[in-house]
């Protein structure tokens, strides 16, 4: 489709216009003008019929249950794990309730990426790339590979480190990069073992981090007053600049805007008549229910390493550390002065003094949950680059030749610092990468709410204005706690090169981010902002589009 037709007005498309929708009872997918819409698994899992239990079904959940727990996967990265630690030794249980009203504003907005694939059969990258001219849905398929990339190499460096630590040091860190890449085609064979296999692994991998972060947790056995008064109660007492940054650190780690391209897209496996009212309505709770049994999960998991690092090492110098460590023979000693400046710990440093304050069995276990958020994050992060480059490009690659292109680029600046730098340089990486990713929060969360706020797109399925309003304030508040955390990063930079390559930066990005904003606010209803020929921003005249208006009304005997 042309540009032009992007931009052709709906009001002037008339009924005869339209191409006939074909709908056959032996496929649910919507085939418009004999080309059948495009899905990424082959494979579709039925949904049983349940008469007996109309309004709930145990055998229902289940079939709908695996997309919510392979997105939830993106809340357990390496890169929110160092969050995670580095929250409990700087602040304590102190920021335990933003960790929680982050993994809440994460389900809200999760909903809707969910909404629009189940709705309308597209995920938000096709929907980006048949409903923006070209050069913003060019720059928005930039943006998004950029904020996959930097995920990509978060993971590198985690799994990197987890090796290291498990070989007690015979695996460089160098050569725990280059292992990445052979075990991340290793795994992608399992999907040739069929979808429910494939999720069920990434269960695996979930249980994994459960009992290894659980076991620490358990033999910590930190103060559950503290823990429950920090997580309930929005406080946090005596905190200074150091726990604010950290609190804006998680936001940035926990909502990541890959994860809302891959969700659209992950909840389009479910066979589902989108002709049926009643089948979307209840596809849509389901996956709501089971998106929040999944983050509540992966917020449990986070709450163990907050706690851990909170009880043990909150308010403890470097110096008590080292002489705890020396005390314990431990090789990795000298990764902590002699000094009495507070302790800062990351994924490494993490393990290094836990394994001299609770034993070995404490670092070896811990290394174990680190490997497993950095091998499924792996896989997630693949699956999403794949659907952003079909969806935006329209480029079908194998996943073998996608992981490649991506893991290549992820790898080579990871691997120069593993071989040329120390671990102190490998993992301060995160910082810069998780000020990356923040950037790019904007060009999954405007869109997502554009476009499940235009009944066009959406039907009777479109945002009522009680969510357009708390979408568009969660996003706003969303946005510019990022932008602080940016901010904040450059500003510690110090040098003036770096200031003024910000600044440069900075117009065009904000200009972007206006001309996006300004479509969303349009689509959200205030329709005195369109101005000139404004083509209906574009977002309402893509016929092709299968939706639920004008249609029959649902027959709830409807074959799937």
């Amino acid at each position: 489709m042309s540009d032009q037709n992007y931009q052709q007005l709906d009001e002037d498309l008339s009924v005869e216009s339209r191409p006939k929708r074909i709908l056959s009872d032996d496929s649910p997918e919507p085939v418009v003008d004999a080309e059948p819409f495009a899905t990424y698994f082959d494979e579709k899992i039925p949904i049983p019929e349940d008469e007996t239990h109309s309004w709930f079904s145990f055998r229902k959940l289940w079939a709908f249950t695996g997309p919510g727990f392979l997105m939830s996967i993106a809340y357990l990265d390496p890169g929110n794990i160092e969050s995670d630690l580095q929250s409990g030794s700087v602040a304590g249980f102190k920021l335990l309730w933003v960790l929680l009203a982050a993994t809440i504003i994460g389900l809200l907005l999760q909903r809707l990426a969910a909404r629009l694939g189940v709705v309308t059969g597209l995920h938000l990258a096709e929907m980006c790339n048949r409903q923006y001219p070209k050069v913003p849905r060019i720059a928005l398929w930039l943006m998004v590979e950029l904020a996959i990339i930097g995920s990509d190499m978060q993971e590198v460096i985690g799994s990197a480190i987890a090796l290291n630590l498990l070989s007690a040091g015979v695996i460089p860190l160098w050569g725990g990069v280059l292992i990445t890449i052979i075990d991340t085609f290793f795994f992608l064979f399992l999907d040739k073992y069929g979808l429910r296999k494939l999720e069920a692994f990434f269960g695996f991998l979930i249980t994994v981090m459960a009992l290894t972060f659980g076991y620490e947790y358990i033999r910590v056995s930190p103060n559950q007053g503290e823990l429950l008064k920090g997580m309930f109660f929005p406080y946090c007492k005596d905190c200074g600049a150091p726990q604010l940054e950290q609190a804006v650190g998680i936001v940035g780690a926990v909502i990541m805007p890959h994860n809302m391209y891959l969700h659209s897209a992950l909840v389009k496996s479910r066979d589902i008549n989108r002709a049926n009212k009643k089948e979307v309505r209840e596809a849509n709770k389901y996956f709501f229910i089971e998106s929040t049994i999944a983050l509540f999960v992966s917020f449990l998991i986070n709450v163990f390493v907050v706690a851990v690092f909170a009880e043990s090492f909150y308010g403890k110098t470097n110096q008590e550390v080292f002489y705890e460590c020396l005390n314990k023979s431990s090789p990795q000693s000298n990764l902590f002065p002699n000094n009495t400046d507070p302790l800062h710990v990351d994924i490494f440093k993490g393990g290094v003094v836990l394994g001299c304050f609770f034993g070995a069995p404490a670092l070896y276990i811990w290394a174990v949950g680190i490997l497993a958020a950095g091998q499924s994050s792996t896989m997630t992060g693949t699956y999403s680059g794949q659907f952003v480059m079909e969806g935006f490009l329209n480029l079908k690659w194998s996943r073998f030749a996608r992981v490649f292109l991506t893991r290549s680029i992820a790898i080579t600046p990871t691997l120069l610092v593993a071989i040329f730098k120390d671990v102190e340089h490998l993992t301060g990486m995160n910082d810069f990468l998780n000020v990356l990713q923040s950037l790019q929060l904007p060009f999954a969360l405007i869109p997502v709410l554009t476009f499940t706020s235009l009944p066009s797109v959406m039907s009777d399925f479109a945002n009522g204005i009680g969510w357009k309003i708390a979408g568009g304030i969660l996003i706003l508040v969303v946005c510019s706690i990022n932008m602080y955390f940016v901010v904040v990063y450059v500003s510690a930079l110090g040098h003036i090169a770096y200031y003024v390559g910000a600044a440069v930066l900075s117009v065009a990005y904000l200009c972007f981010v206006a001309y996006l904003t300004w479509q969303c606010l349009v689509a959200l209803g205030l329709s005195f902002l369109q101005c000139g020929q404004t083509y209906n921003l574009g977002l309402t005249g893509c016929p092709e589009l299968f939706i639920l208006q004008n249609m029959e009304m649902e027959n709830p005997t409807s074959p799937r």
